[in-house]
């Protein structure tokens, strides 16, 4: 049993809902069209933002890059499962799960990354009305987009390096919708301590980091909505981070909750549906999230539908 344990893998399995065959379909199906209205609906954001005017400003601007993100995040994940549900089962190679690694963990460092600086963008807005024009210029948008690109990167290329250097034991089944970290760490064998470094790392300076700012801008902007004399005036003003403020609270609550604890002794089952809820659920949920709350966004959707009618 010992020799069988020690096993190098050379393949992972995902096996993720296959534990109930007679589920197969019914979870194809749903995952199928999670799927498509997630790429409808950030698609058609990106394309909404492009061909209305009023839409060109830095706030959009960082949320057609978010769609774009949530797109290929999702992209990343949920062909993948559905894969694993038809056929019962995926086998990847070391190399391709790496890749997969990699993409996962690139587009969820930008996303995490492109919150945080939506989150600056609205403290500027109501903080610094008067030099907004001046901070956020186009210049500096591009600026700040570059860089979360790069960050998130260089995050991408430091966590599956580490991840994929150390050994990986036994049959190689994770119980799991495609290569993350907590279920790769259940198969490594030997001294693990690199992985639980980059734990650390990723979590210092992307999450908490991410989080910091957030909390920061947003104690920022409370105070300076409480300082708005009018009642309708706070709210007004409140309402414009009403958006971004759910999609936080969303993504990083899932996140926090996924990597920042201690994963021994959690069922695989609860790891799965957490998961599930912010590779999935979530990039379909943040278009819905930003049209129903902002005006501006309804307005040229309305606008849109209408110069198609009369064509």
């Amino acid at each position: 049993m010992a020799e069988t344990n020690l096993t190098l893998v050379t393949h992972f399995l995902l096996i993720a809902f296959t534990q109930h065959p007679e589920q197969a379909v019914p979870l194809f199906l749903l995952f199928l069209s999670i799927y498509l209205i997630t790429l409808l609906g950030n698609l058609g954001m990106i394309i909404l933002i492009r061909m209305d005017r009023r839409l060109h400003t830095p706030m959009y601007f960082l949320l057609s890059h978010l769609s774009f993100m949530d797109v290929c995040y999702s992209s990343v994940t949920v062909p993948q499962t559905m894969a694993v549900l038809l056929e019962r089962g995926a086998a990847l190679s070391h190399t391709r799960c790496a890749a997969q690694f990699f993409l996962f963990t690139f587009f969820g460092s930008i996303d995490c990354y492109l919150l945080a600086l939506m989150a600056y963008d609205r403290y500027v807005a109501v903080c610094q009305p008067l030099l907004y024009v001046t901070i956020m210029t186009q210049k500096a948008q591009l600026g700040f987009v570059s860089g979360v690109y790069v960050a998130g990167l260089f995050s991408a290329l430091v966590r599956t390096v580490s991840a994929f250097t150390l050994s990986f034991c036994g049959n190689g089944e994770i119980d799991f919708i495609f290569c993350d970290l907590p279920p790769l760490l259940k198969l490594t064998c030997g001294d693990s301590h690199t992985q639980e470094v980059v734990i650390i790392v990723f979590a210092i300076f992307v999450l908490p980091a991410c989080t910091v700012v957030i909390l920061v801008s947003y104690l920022l902007i409370i105070m300076a909505i409480m300082k708005i004399p009018s009642a309708g005036g706070r709210a007004k003003t409140f309402s414009t981070c009403a958006s971004h403020l759910t999609a936080v609270a969303l993504f990083f609550g899932t996140l926090i909750f996924m990597y920042l604890r201690d994963n021994s002794g959690q069922s695989s089952e609860k790891d799965r549906v957490v998961s599930v809820f912010y590779t999935t659920v979530i990039p379909m949920l943040n278009p819905i999230i930003y049209s129903l709350r902002n005006k501006e966004v309804k307005e040229a959707l309305r606008k849109i539908l209408s110069r198609v009618q009369r064509s």
